[in-house]
């Protein structure tokens, strides 16, 4: 299937997770939540005409170095924007209630990225040739290339920004202090901007060479990371009533903070047990005597793999008519705890013996340990889990324990995925195969089958560190998961955050009361009721019925440790 996305578009994609950790800075969760301070937000605005007049420059240069005629109109029409917001800066100010004091002065995460800039548009770049006298045409649109590669991300990472607050305002509420500024970088004009400049990088960029275009992308990511390096340090110090990073904004000093997190499709791109199945499969022919020193029976390897079939898809099917029987069931009013534990309890038996037709079927049998480590070490994991959880365990300002509880039935293979990260720190919960001389005998050793199983593990973890602790000294656990045997810990977490979630655990949740709120909207929510609250207490609290949902790793790796 071929790529139709434009370089730009891609490019985007890539480094998109760059933009989460600058949406989730206090800086603009403070914004959206209208409890941003005045003057942090003057000082941020301020900035602005240093970055405005660095594009003007830019552009100028830009617009001197390509050499289609199409091409520098395109680039002088973006540089006339820029000059006419610059002329318009200070009317937008005081339109927007402000009064801009002195904006002569740049800050250091301002003029890194401006110095940047500007040595891009001059062509000084790394591994970069610099254009002279005698640069060819072509030459110089490489370096026009360069300059929209450096101004692209931020007309993209503001246009992306605004939009996720918008999604979360009211409207027709008039009264938020910081409105009309979000509204101006969320209007069609803005989008129409970022999308010029994105055209125009795909054009520049068509005839660039492999090792040009590896430049180009450094400049973009870098670009982005120096933006998100000056709103990370926007609302700097922090106040003592913001709700995020939780690593500081939290003392844990005399607290753990406790992470469980499932393994399977929280932590993985696949689910483990089709990846067992498929090493049974490979490793096939298998060979035992039956019973008699004479008679050899052998298993094909077309014989395991419809038997996985047969067995994953009963599953399936059973799974689905068994949440299919509680959702058609009265739906309770307001969250109801108590009637989930016990619908869960009906998923108990049916996991239960699900685990035992695998093990009657024998798919699990004759298994080299050595194999089941290698494909742990090979094991595809979602973008930013395994570099979130060495950034935990290496922060040495944290007290931290971290757990991951699964079904997976095979800890071995559980602990492979980790150990490449330096990660043998992390405690692993879960079922066993059973080996004989490193040889599975198909049996499965099993602890975990069930989201009261789970819960059981979860609080017998919580008991060890709080043991002997003051109340005041508590966990605060964070738990990680998204599906329907991760409920009950989920929800018995101060912070519940679902990941990947499955349609059968929006729909328990949906029956029983329980809230699935995205997590960023969740702590603007949480900052608003935090700065309204004399005390400013941040304290979250387990069974509160809220769940906070994430597409990706990075914003976990945003909310609790930041940028």
């Amino acid at each position: 299937m071929v790529d139709e996305a434009g370089l730009a578009r891609r490019l985007w994609i890539k480094f998109k997770d760059d933009s989460v950790f600058a949406l989730y800075t206090p800086f603009f969760v403070g914004l959206a939540s209208a409890t941003l301070d005045s003057q942090t937000f003057l000082r941020f605005v301020s900035q602005d005409l240093h970055f405005l007049r660095a594009f003007v420059v830019a552009y100028e240069m830009a617009e001197d170095c390509a050499d289609d005629d199409d091409d520098k109109s395109a680039i002088r029409d973006l540089r006339k924007r820029v000059v006419k917001r610059l002329q318009m800066h200070d009317a937008l100010i005081q339109e927007w209630g402000f009064e801009l004091q002195n904006g002569d002065i740049s800050d250091d995460a301002t003029t890194k990225y401006t110095d940047f800039l500007l040595a891009t548009a001059s062509g000084k770049v790394e591994g970069g040739r610099v254009p002279g006298k005698i640069a060819t045409p072509f030459e110089k649109t490489k370096l026009a290339a360069y300059t929209l590669a450096a101004v692209t991300p931020l007309m993209r990472l503001f246009a992306y920004i605004s939009t996720e607050i918008q999604g979360i305002l009211d409207p027709d509420d008039n009264s938020h202090l910081y409105k009309k500024w979000i509204d101006s970088i969320s209007s069609q004009v803005f989008e129409a901007t970022a999308l010029q400049n994105e055209d125009l990088l795909d054009k520049l960029s068509v005839s660039l060479t492999g090792e040009e275009l590896d430049i180009l992308e450094k400049l973009y990511h870098q670009a982005m990371k120096l933006e998100v390096h000056f709103i990370s340090n926007s609302g700097l110090p922090i106040p003592q009533k913001d709700v995020i990073p939780l690593s500081r904004v939290h003392d844990f000093t005399d607290c753990h903070l406790t992470i469980l997190c499932d393994f399977d499709l929280a932590c993985t791109a696949f689910d483990s047990s089709a990846i067992l199945a498929e090493i049974a499969i490979r490793t096939v022919p298998k060979a035992e005597f039956n019973g008699s020193e004479t008679q050899l029976v052998r298993t094909s390897s077309a014989d395991l793999r419809n038997t996985w079939h047969v067995l994953s898809t009963q599953y399936t099917e059973e799974f689905e008519e068994c949440v299919e029987t509680i959702v058609t069931s009265e739906k309770v009013e307001g969250f109801h705890y108590e009637g989930l534990c016990s619908a869960l309890e009906q998923l108990a038996e049916f996991e239960r013996e699900a685990n035992e037709r695998v093990v009657q079927s024998g798919v699990l049998k004759g298994l080299n340990l050595e194999d089941i480590k290698r494909a742990g070490q090979g094991l595809i994991l979602q973008d930013g889990c395994k570099s979130f959880f060495q950034k935990i365990v290496k922060n040495e300002n944290l007290k931290t324990d971290v757990h991951v509880l699964s079904y997976c039935w095979c800890s071995d293979l559980i602990i492979s995925a980790f150990s490449s990260g330096d990660l043998n720190v992390l405690n692993v919960h879960s079922n066993e195969l059973a080996y004989e001389d490193s040889v599975t005998t198909g049996e499965i050793i099993k602890k975990l089958e069930s989201p009261l199983e789970k819960l059981q593990a979860f609080t017998g973890i919580l008991k060890g560190p709080c043991r002997g602790r003051e109340d005041k000294h508590k966990n605060l656990t964070v738990y990680i998961g998204g599906s329907v045997g991760d409920f009950l810990c989920l929800l018995q977490a101060d912070i519940g955050i679902v990941i990947g979630s499955s349609s059968c655990l929006r729909r328990l949740g949906d029956h029983f009361g329980v809230s699935f709120v995205p997590l960023f909207s969740g702590l603007v929510k949480r900052q608003s009721q935090l700065s309204a609250d004399e005390e400013g207490s941040s304290q979250w609290k387990p069974l509160s019925g809220t769940l906070y949902t994430v597409s990706c790793w990075a914003e976990i790796q945003a909310f609790i440790l930041g940028t």
